[in-house]
């Protein structure tokens, strides 16, 4: 079997823990004189590497893009997407709205999970009932359903709490498990992000997909291989594919420039030229429909990684606002991004929501940042710690950098930690939700719908976490939540666009995040590989082929 190699010492190392490698990769890099990974040549291995880790194997754990798409290669959703992201049948052949809080969906039959047993309604009921408790992150893509019923082997119904127009376009990430497999594997509930370990049933999996993975090592390595009896079509005709963790850019790189690896991502802007000048490899980079932002901690009554005492800053809109006009997003977009940046005014690309090119940013302004500071109180700033991933987005722990250099200027002293994307997810959506004080967020609506923006990430939240699940800063409206509301209803585009075009006025003028950029996708790959490259950031093997 063809595969990428660590040595024995450093495997051991890298299996301390699950949760916490957030540098073993490095280091392992840089104590070693020669290359850390071994080519077997074999003509069908696609070899993949991101900066990263994919750790739960379980569908309903991490609702991040990466993680989604890696699983998305072995586990299915009742609906799909096509290259043009067109929702089509996948899992369910075929839908209806029977009435209003009723849609009825007809399921595929002769499907198989990789284990041998049969697809069927049951899996469905089991399923969304999984995916709506516990630990779950995928809650918010089935906000409306109150029920789902089995009525027969091959139908099911999904019962509303009321209407909702975008239904489909929120199941093509909620993968389908078999109800089975997870009584016999001690997975009947969601593997928490949060939690500190991983419990068995989450390093398997068992899906319908077009791969099965045959190993995980969390952190380290995942291996898939080709499922011959997939109902869907495939293009791939790979025997294996091997996926690895390869935190450090310059090892990433030099993976991918010496053929030891046929796909890399990201490849850092500033080695996009070495790879384009390198004779078999090359660039592939689009606009993609993430937007990145900051989040502050609204919530708490006094932040917890601060030096104000008794109150809390970030609560006070003049002082969200002067943070930020106090980042110079173009020099970030300019000078980190090199161009691969643009500049967001909303939390969503005008991709998805036309109306979004309406909206303008608040200016840079350092004078008028530090008047609003002065006016909020606070004239000689203050102290807070802002926690950063530093493997998940396009130089996102440089950005975070930046940004404590430019809050700097208004007297605001900030402490960064930047750490692994597993630590950091775990770590913002503790204690409520709200266990950051000043973090970093990226977004790609699954839905490709605006309103996930409105629900999951500005979203009021109760101290159960209902409602704003991805909703770290604890920003809380109810006028937006109301329009949000009637938006989910509303089956008149005209009308359903000027809800939202009142909600996202009210949240721009409340400050409630600060929105960065959407970011370009940067993916290095062999001019021996033909892959589809989706603005959604989805790796998806079977739309791969490798010469």
């Amino acid at each position: 079997m063809t595969s990428l190699n660590f040595s024995p010492a450093i495997r051991s190392a890298l299996r301390l823990s699950p949760f916490k490698l957030s540098s073993a990769m490095v280091l392992a890099a840089s104590l070693l004189a020669t290359p850390i990974l071994a080519h077997n040549a074999a003509a069908k291995t696609f070899r993949y590497a991101f900066q990263g880790d994919l750790n739960a194997l379980d569908p309903y754990t991490l609702d991040e893009t990466f993680t989604i798409g890696a699983l998305g290669n072995v586990f299915e959703g009742l609906t799909k997407r096509d290259k043009d992201l067109k929702i089509i049948p996948g899992l369910a052949t075929s839908w209806e709205v029977m009435e209003p809080t009723r849609w009825r969906f007809h399921l595929r039959k002769g499907v198989k999970f990789h284990d041998g047993e049969d697809f069927t309604a049951d899996d469905v009921v089991f399923s969304c009932e999984r995916a709506m408790t516990g630990g779950s992150q995928f809650k918010g893509n089935l906000p409306a359903v109150k029920q789902v019923v089995k009525v027969d082997d091959y139908t099911v119904d999904m019962i509303l709490s009321s209407p909702n127009p975008i239904l489909t376009s929120q199941l093509d990430t909620l993968f389908m498990m078999s109800k089975k497999w997870a009584q016999a594997n001690n997975a009947m509930e969601t593997q928490p992000a949060s939690a500190k370990e991983l419990n068995p049933g989450a390093l398997k999996a068992d899906g319908t997909g077009p791969f099965y993975i045959v190993s995980h090592e969390p952190g380290v390595k995942t291996v898939f291989k080709p499922n011959t009896g997939w109902w869907g079509k495939r293009t791939d005709n790979f025997d294996e594919v091997d996926f690895t963790t390869i935190k450090s850019d310059a090892t990433r790189v030099a993976a991918l420039l010496s053929g030891q690896v046929d796909m890399i991502e990201p490849v850092p802007v500033q080695a996009m030229q070495k790879v384009n000048d390198n004779p078999g490899t090359k660039v592939l980079s689009a606009p993609e429909l993430r937007t990145v932002f900051l989040t502050m901690d609204q919530k708490r009554d006094e932040l917890l990684f601060s030096d104000v005492k008794g109150k809390n800053p970030f609560k006070d809109v003049r002082v969200r606002k002067a943070f930020y006009q106090a980042i110079d997003i173009k020099a970030i977009d300019s000078k980190l991004m090199r161009g691969l940046g643009q500049p967001a005014a909303l939390l969503v690309t005008p991709v998805v929501f036309p109306e979004a090119k309406d909206f303008k940013r608040f200016p840079y302004d350092v004078a008028a940042a530090k008047k609003l500071m002065a006016d909020a109180g606070y004239p000689n700033g203050f102290s807070l710690t802002m926690h950063c991933p530093n493997d998940r987005y396009v130089n996102d722990e440089a950005i975070c950098q930046a940004v404590t250099t430019m809050l700097a200027r208004i007297n605001v002293k900030v402490t960064l930690k930047a750490i692994p994307k597993a630590q950091y997810f775990a770590l913002a959506g503790a204690s409520g939700g709200y266990g950051t004080s000043f973090g970093m967020l990226g977004w790609t609506p699954a839905s490709n719908d605006p309103l996930e923006i409105l629900t999951q990430l500005l979203g009021c939240r109760d101290d159960k976490g209902n409602g704003g699940l991805f909703n770290y800063g604890g920003y809380c409206n109810p006028k937006v939540d109301a329009l949000a509301k009637q938006a989910m209803v509303e089956t008149d585009v005209t009308k359903r666009n000027a809800l939202l075009v009142e909600a996202f006025k009210l949240t721009t003028a409340d400050v409630g995040a600060l929105p960065l950029h959407q970011q370009y996708l940067a993916w290095g790959i062999s001019k021996k590989i033909q892959i589809v490259q989706r603005p959604t950031d989805p790796i998806l093997f079977y739309e791969a082929h490798k010469d």
